[in-house]
């Protein structure tokens, strides 16, 4: 008895669909039993189709089992990705503080409607109701069209030679650094736009250490946001003089990167974001340009040159995807102007030929509009927190650690560390 009692309770307990199935499988030979001793003359008919409609139960349970199996791997898959979130969200949102408890609750869990997603229109409200400060560079050699992209890019006359009566163009000895500030307006949103230029950058026969007034220039805005940073009574908001982004144009030789490309790449990757960029891409053939630019990735890579966006600044998947593809189009084969043309009795931005009209926001016809989705529609902000978080940060702690700064000695610094551009660092502190 004890044996028996055993194996009934080893069996696995049936399910209602289950029971409804034996039961009726159960009712359905009874009847056929019952109907083959009432008339014994239609057994062998009587057989078959018994025989038929208990295969045809035994498949529909088969199949249903399958179904449920499917189902519970589907859930089981579900609940797995559920609680993978979850646990992502909770290493994120709750940080190994030892004696502190705490949940993460979804949106399913609360009782009603909070509100916390009205933040995000309070953080819009402000942003509009300040505005918001960019700080573009563009480096190269004269008469690559730095200032007509610049002006194609804002669609407005912001570049130097734009804002400047009776301009000239004139070789300079040395290379000089101009500003141009601008208060961009458009749907309510305000963008203070500074244009930084670098005339006679490579336009000299000897170019050695031409990039010195650019970096001590990039060092300097890092010094001055430092300073106001460390005054006991700060600005309530700092204003940001600091290079966000800079453009390094490249001629469209064909070849390779020149020497002084790569010396200036590698000194101010490492302070700065570069964005390089094939100028006056109209002079190429298609083909010319793609080995054009394999060439100039090999060389980047080969001299271990960083250009936005590094690889190691991305923080999810999405953004992995994203940046790869534009990774996969540096450098940007751009043209650049301020013409309006008509095609097909549309107005359109492009450059007028013998042979036709090259459109400058075409993507069939050149990659100003990937740069331009780049430098404003998608990576804007993104470039501001690498310029804050990455660059600036690093030249802080370096100002920091090699010159022992301590708030006593703050105001008697005169010269800021230049940053990338040597490794020795005198023994005395400026500071």
């Amino acid at each position: 008895m004890r044996e028996e009692t055993a194996g009934v309770l080893e069996t696995d307990p049936l399910s209602p669909m289950e029971e409804r199935e034996e039961r009726g499988i159960m009712g359905q030979e009874r009847e056929d039993e019952g109907k083959c001793q009432g008339q014994p003359a239609n057994m062998d008919t009587q057989n078959s189709m018994t025989e038929t409609e208990e295969n045809c139960v035994e498949v529909c349970t088969e199949m249903e089992e399958k179904g449920k199996e499917k189902g519970m791997e589907e859930r089981e898959l579900k609940k797995e990705m559920e609680m993978k979130l979850d646990a992502e969200v909770k290493m994120e949102l709750c940080p190994s503080v030892p004696g502190l408890q705490m949940s993460f609750i979804r949106g399913t869990d609360l009782f009603g409607y909070v509100g916390i997603e009205a933040v995000l229109d309070q953080m819009r409200r402000k942003t509009m109701k300040a505005g918001l400060e960019f700080n573009i560079m563009v480096v190269g050699q004269s008469g690559l069209g730095k200032s007509t992209l610049v002006n194609t890019l804002f669609k407005s006359k912001v570049s130097r030679k734009s804002c400047t009566p009776n301009y000239e163009e004139k070789i300079s000895k040395t290379v000089k650094l101009h500003s141009v500030s601008h208060v961009i307006e458009e749907k309510g949103v305000r963008m203070k736009l500074t244009v930084i230029d670098t005339p006679g950058f490579g336009d000299q026969i000897n170019n050695e250490n031409c990039w010195e007034p650019i970096v001590k220039h990039v060092n300097e805005q890092y010094e001055k946001y430092l300073r106001e940073e460390l005054h006991i009574n700060r600005k309530r908001r700092i204003p940001d003089s600091r290079v966000h982004c800079c453009i390094y144009f490249l001629p469209a030789t064909g070849h390779r990167l020149r020497p002084i490309d790569v010396e200036f790449m590698k000194r101010l990757g490492k302070i700065v974001s570069i964005v390089p960029v094939i100028a006056k891409a109209d002079t190429l053939t298609i083909e010319e340009r793609q080995e054009f630019k394999e060439r100039i990735r090999q060389d980047l890579a080969a001299n271990g040159i960083r250009v936005y966006p590094q690889k190691e600044f991305d923080e999810d998947p999405e953004e992995r995807f994203l940046n790869d593809r534009i990774r996969e189009s540096i450098p940007f084969a751009v043209v650049g102007t301020d013409k309006e043309h008509q095609v097909n009795g549309n107005k359109v931005l492009g450059r007028k030929t013998k042979w036709g009209i090259i459109e400058v926001e075409n993507v069939a016809h050149c990659e100003f509009a990937n740069l331009r989705d780049l430098l404003i529609r998608s990576h804007l902000q993104d470039l501001k927190d690498v310029t804050h978080n990455i660059h600036y940060e690093t030249y802080r702690v370096r100002r920091l650690n090699e010159s022992n700064m301590t708030f006593s000695e703050l105001g008697l610094s005169t010269w800021p560390l230049e940053n990338g551009t040597a490794d020795k660092c005198e023994s005395e502190s400026h500071l």
